[in-house]
């Protein structure tokens, strides 16, 4: 288990599979065995579960996909091509919220939702 301020373990597929055969080859309680190994009960029972469910390759690790234009928002210095591709993500998302029926009204924590019907959504 991670020290209070700690940083959290990233487990591997090895590492998982590992310690998921261990618990059916030792026929150990998943309390002394996430014990034993350092890892959290909730995430012992969930690697068993899975393992149950789905086998070897539900252990595997998936990555979030993220937000692909997040790298270009924060960046300081854009090139024409990257600064172009922000402007026209920012009009997509602007015209999508159009499409829905709401726009945006002020900006960081004063921002608010406002139905175009004049309700307020906040």
């Amino acid at each position: 288990m991670r020290q209070k301020g700690g940083i959290n373990k990233k487990w591997t597929q090895e590492e998982k599979l590992r310690i998921v055969r261990i618990y059916y080859e030792e026929r150990i309680s998943q309390f002394e065995l996430a014990k034993r190994e350092g890892i959290a009960k909730g995430h012992l029972w969930t690697w068993i579960h899975i393992y149950q469910t789905q086998g070897e390759a539900g252990l595997r690790n998936r990555r979030k996909p993220g937000n692909k234009y997040s790298a270009l928002h924060t960046s300081k210095k854009l090139n024409e091509t990257e600064r172009l591709r922000l402007e026209l993500m920012k009009a997509e998302v602007e015209i999508e919220r159009l499409k829905k029926g709401y726009q945006v009204k002020g900006v960081g924590v004063d921002k608010e939702y406002v139905t175009l019907n004049a309700v307020n959504t906040k």
